[in-house]
């Protein structure tokens, strides 16, 4: 078995594998002391990696693999096509780490970016988009973060988010779930700030209508 990128329960990677997939020479053997990986910013790990550092980027899906599996599990349809998506979310930062700038965002906002896409492609290959935003129709009240936190409605969101158009969920669950800002969603998505407080708008007052039932059967 090849060198692999040990990161986080269910998922690793083999470095040889990769190496043969993308003719790349690596691994490289590393003069860096262990301690330099915990300390050095994403943008160094980055680096390293795209010089062939495998310990490097192990140390990147470390740091970042778990916030990717959080939002795949969100958004993709079944946890094992999430994982998958996952996967392949840091075949290709790995692939194309010589490629990042990093004076145009952060490496966690560009996984982001990354794994989002990825899992709106296969959301929407999966279950077409049917609900079109048209900011001429008034939506209903938003939901209110009270109902959005609630224990006892987690499981009732989590179903709710399902139902959702993958373009309203994915904005949901960066903002909601990854605690994002709407400037930093909307430089994931590739939209205006303007365009992702819309469809924050839309996404909770598409979920308020669907868990409105669900309060009720639970009082």
């Amino acid at each position: 078995m090849g060198l692999q990128f040990a990161s986080f329960p269910g998922m690793r990677w083999d470095a040889k594998e990769c190496a043969a997939r993308w003719h790349l020479m690596f691994p490289r053997p590393s003069t860096r002391h262990r301690q330099s990986y915990l300390d050095a910013p994403d943008g160094d790990l980055l680096m390293w990696a795209a010089e062939g550092d495998t310990a490097a980027f192990e140390q990147v899906v470390r740091r970042h693999g778990r916030a990717m599996l959080r939002v795949a599990r969100r958004l993709a349809p079944e946890r094992a096509v999430a994982e998958d998506l996952v996967q392949e979310t840091f075949m290709r930062a790995w692939k194309n780490a010589r490629q990042f700038d990093g004076s145009r965002g952060a490496v966690v906002t560009w996984l982001y970016r990354i794994v989002t896409n990825l899992c709106i492609d296969a959301r929407r290959r999966r279950t077409p988009d049917m609900v079109t935003e048209d900011p001429g129709i008034a939506s209903p009240l938003p939901l209110s973060d009270e109902i959005i936190e609630r224990t006892d409605e987690i499981v009732a969101l989590s179903n709710a988010l399902t139902t959702l158009p993958a373009h309203y969920a994915a904005v949901f669950t960066l903002v909601y779930d990854e605690g994002l800002t709407g400037v930093q969603a909307a430089d994931i998505l590739g939209l205006s700030v303007k365009a992702v407080e819309r469809r924050l708008f839309r996404a909770r007052a598409l979920l308020r209508t669907s868990l409105l039932p669900e309060r009720r059967s639970l009082t």
